[in-house]
């Protein structure tokens, strides 16, 4: 009755007491460079510890941003918690103190507190507070004690004591024993501070008068409130038995490792007793106050008074054992005497260090600095003394170091740069090792990804691309590739093609090629012709996509293949006035003699352009030939008198291309007596300025030469306009009376009329043609200047104005001996000519016109197709 009374009463004070404790905030202590704070045991989830945010200095608002956290060992019972949005530790889970803190004394947590960016480490200490939430009970509830009736007066009885799991003030106090006539009782003080109770006889005993005596022993605590536990006593008066038995030594101390194995002799204890007989016989057993786990740990033999190890121990977790052992012999009232058998243990290096990984920032940016935070690492080793003593390395040729900034905590920091393309991930391997004997180590790897930065331009294949492109390609046909490599990855790696701006005779690049700005493909925009242009190069930038992006630049030259896609042009000789190019032959011209040279170009290049003659259709093949290379028209023999007056001949032009293409042309011969002093057809013939070269110099004189021409030939028109108007010339039916030279005004010829006086070349299959030169169609007013030639001006190379005679009766049309200019019809596909296998003296060929009068012949005229051969008889 009186424990539960007291109980209740107990519940009450402790339910006030919690409140209290709860109502005020608990301050941190600083223990050790370190914040220590206070709580009572026994608080609900959720109740206030204190306030770290404030405490540490940190700004509440970023806690839960910077990952603010408690550190834990895996497996380990988390009972404190951090609210992350006002930074209070509280209870997150029922403390007791009896269960978390077994080995009594001070009972701490020690919690390691950690937040990121920047990595910091904090460690507290939370000490908890015993409560009185125990009562004091007894081992059983009644406990029967044997006393003998000759037991002297001051003799001592050890009683049961009581256990209270509650430390300090609120373990076990006092002892309290009903009052009775015969016994009272004293508290004794071991060693720990724990009491026991011993019942000292006061008055001698009488088994005749009392057989029994039944008293009740109290234990008090020392909380508040009090609490007490109870158990009855039932002392059996026995007949004497004189003699006790006598351990050696009240107390005994033994060391012995930790690490000894189950059935080890912790101690050989004797006794003796005086008596004889089964009074003397003494048996050995624990005391009825040995603690369970001292029970459960050793063996007493009740024979021989061996103490033999029954299970394993362990230093760290208690390094002291305290054995209470009694002796009591068989006789008839038999008293028990006890000793105490301290057990120290001894420790051994029996446990590896453990290596925990608190916090680990991967991955890491191959730019980091030196000396960056990548993880915190901590290391725990139960043992004691050098056991206990813990040093941590990491392993050779990796970039990283250890540095402690507690004891048993170390972060692990970059010792140089990082390079993700020379190691794009580290292996660590982290030591642990204690300074015990044999020493005991731990290894642990930690993995260490390095993460890209656009640190890398890229890179061509090549330092630079040569590109051979056969002209006439068709539009849109793939050219060329072009390769980069980024030794970064991912998006930094990611490579665009792209072709830099410029121009290429005078229009955007962009308009020639293309490229495909993910494989790099380049692709021709226009169908390239070698004649306009050999050659060009372009600028291709390959950039990644990383930020910033970087870049490089390659120069691709693109070289245009000749393609023999130009047939030979003859430029000499020229047929004048839709007839066939006619030449005279002095009949007494012997062998060797050279009649006229065939010139002709070619706008391709190389072989396309190497040209061969060759007489392809002749009356005669044994009369005339064609050098092949140079086109030199020669007599094989001297005529004959059966030799034909018109000589006919078919002349082809070939070049050196695959397939070869050629030109004809027909030559019409006049075998005559005696040559009169006319100009030759074959004589030279100036190229226009396109043929002859392609220098800039050669360009300038021929459009200076032609600006004075020019000019002359204005002044001389000037001139000869002022003469007539002021002779006051009279016109009749178009034509001038003699014997001046009129200008008259005249219609403008008709195209048609033009038409039939150009030479037309047939160009090749495929091209257009063009008029070159061309007369303008809104031309000068419509004027026409009738030009007399004197029979001396076949012996100057220039032309003056002179008085002419009338037109002859054989001369049906006396515009036959002056045209206003001769209109060359030629392809418009001609391009730059190419005079690399012209022989030297074709390079400058001229064209000088003869005006033939066939005597006997005048009912018809010879009219020659170029490049046919066909000849049609024309009425004149």
């Amino acid at each position: 009755m009186g424990a539960g009374a007291g109980s209740g009463r107990g519940q009450l004070f402790l339910r006030c007491l919690l409140f209290l404790l709860l109502a005020r905030p608990l301050a941190p202590r600083p223990a050790g460079g370190q914040l220590r704070y206070t709580m009572p045991e026994e608080l609900e989830h959720g109740a206030f510890v204190a306030s770290l945010g404030e405490d540490l200095g940190l700004d509440v608002s970023t806690l839960s941003a910077r990952r603010f956290r408690i550190v834990s060992r895996a497996g380990a019972t988390q009972h404190l918690e951090v609210n992350l949005e006002n930074g209070i530790l509280f209870v997150n889970e029922r403390i007791d103190r009896e269960e978390v803190c077994e080995a009594g004394g001070t009972c701490l947590l020690h919690l390691q507190l950690l937040i990121e960016s920047p990595l910091e480490l904090y460690r507290i200490e939370v000490e908890v507070l015993d409560i009185n939430d125990h009562a004091p009970t007894f081992p059983w509830q009644e406990y029967v004690l044997e006393v003998a009736e000759s037991a002297m007066l001051g003799a001592r009885f050890p009683l049961e004591s009581a256990q209270d799991p509650d430390m300090g003030t609120n373990s076990v106090h006092t002892y309290w024993l009903s009052p009775n006539g015969f016994f009272s009782l004293e508290v004794q003080m071991r060693s720990d501070a724990s009491k026991f109770a011993e019942l000292v006889l006061e008055r001698a005993l009488d088994r005749e008068q009392q057989r029994t005596h039944r008293v009740l022993l109290t234990a008090l605590d020392g909380g508040v409130p009090e609490r007490s536990g109870t158990a009855h006593i039932l002392v059996t008066v026995l007949d004497a038995n004189d003699n006790v038995p006598a351990f050696d030594q009240p107390s005994y101390g033994v060391s012995l490792p930790e690490d000894a194995p189950a059935g080890t002799l912790v101690i050989q204890l004797n006794a003796t007793d005086l008596d004889e007989g089964p009074n003397g016989e003494i048996e050995y057993s624990f005391s009825g106050h040995a603690p369970p786990h001292v029970r459960e740990l050793f063996h007493v033999e009740s024979q021989s008074g061996q103490v033999l190890l029954k299970g394993p121990l362990d230093y760290e977790r208690a390094s002291l054992h305290e054995l209470y052992v009694q002796a009591k012999d068989r006789g008839p009232s038999a008293v028990a005497v006890h000793c105490r058998v301290l057990v120290h243990l001894l420790d051994v290096n029996d446990n590896a260090p453990e290596v925990t990984l608190t916090s680990v920032s991967t991955p890491v940016l191959e730019d980091a600095p030196p000396g960056t935070v990548i993880a915190v690492i901590s290391v725990l080793d139960r043992d004691s003394g050098d056991n206990g003593h813990v040093s941590c390395e990491v392993g050779p040729d990796v970039p990283f170091e250890l540095h402690s900034s507690f004891r048993n905590y170390y972060t692990l920091v970059t010792t140089q740069a990082l390079d993700r393309e020379v190691v794009p991930e580290y292996n660590i391997s982290i030591t642990a090792r204690d300074m015990g004997s044999p020493t005991l180590l731990t290894h642990s790897t930690l993995t260490v990804p390095v993460s890209d930065v656009n640190d890398n331009a890229p890179r061509f294949l090549q330092p630079s691309y040569s590109v051979y492109v056969m002209e006439n390609n068709a539009p849109g046909a793939s050219i060329c590739s072009v390769s980069a490599l980024d030794p970064d990855c991912q998006q930094n790696a990611y490579l665009s093609y792209s072709i830099a701006d410029g121009h290429i005779h005078g229009m955007p690049v962009g308009t020639y090629v293309s490229i495909n700005s993910d494989s790099g493909h380049m692709y021709a925009l226009r169908s390239l012709d070698y004649e306009q242009i050999h050659s060009f190069q372009i600028q291709v930038q390959a950039q990644d996509a990383g930020f910033p992006p970087l870049s490089a630049n390659v120069t691709v030259h693109i070289f245009v293949v000749d393609q023999n896609d130009n047939a030979p042009v003859i430029i000499s000789p020229m047929p004048r006035n839709g007839s066939v190019a006619t030449e005279l032959v002095p009949r007494s011209a012997g062998p060797g003699y050279l009649v006229g040279t065939v010139s002709a170009v070619d706008a391709d290049a190389g072989l396309n352009s190497r040209l061969s003659y060759q007489l392809l259709q002749a009356p005669d093949f044994t009369l005339f030939s064609v050098a092949p290379d140079t086109g030199e028209l020669r007599t094989l023999r001297s005529f004959l008198e059966q030799d034909a007056t018109w000589q006919r001949l078919v002349v082809q032009v070939r070049d050196g291309g695959q397939p070869a293409l050629s030109a004809t042309m027909s030559l019409l011969l006049s075998v005559v007596e005696t040559m009169p002093q006319t100009l030759s057809d074959f004589s030279k013939f100036n190229l226009p300025p396109a043929a002859s070269s392609s220098s800039p110099v050669t360009l300038y004189l021929l459009v200076s030469l032609g600006s004075i021409s020019f000019a002359f030939l204005l002044a001389i028109l000037i001139l000869t306009v002022i003469r007539c108007r002021g002779e006051h010339p009279s016109c009749q039916g178009g034509s001038c009376s003699p014997p001046r030279c009129h200008c008259c005004p005249r219609s403008r010829p008709s195209p048609d009329s033009l038409k039939t006086s150009n030479l037309s070349a047939q160009p090749p299959a495929g091209t257009t043609t063009a008029t070159y030169p061309d007369v303008p169609g809104g031309g000068p007013p419509a004027y026409c200047y009738k030009v007399c030639l004197g029979p001396e001006s076949a012996q100057s190379d220039f032309m003056f104005l002179k008085p002419c005679s009338p037109p002859q009766n054989n001369e049906k049309d006396p515009g036959n001996w002056s045209r206003l200019g001769q209109h060359l019809r030629v392809s418009k596909q001609i391009k730059q000519p190419n005079m690399d296998w012209l022989p030297p003296s074709m390079q400058q060929p001229a064209l000088k016109r003869y005006q033939i009068q066939h005597r006997g012949n005048r009912g018809s005229r010879w009219k020659g197709d170029v490049g046919t051969g066909k000849l049609s008889p024309v009425q004149l």
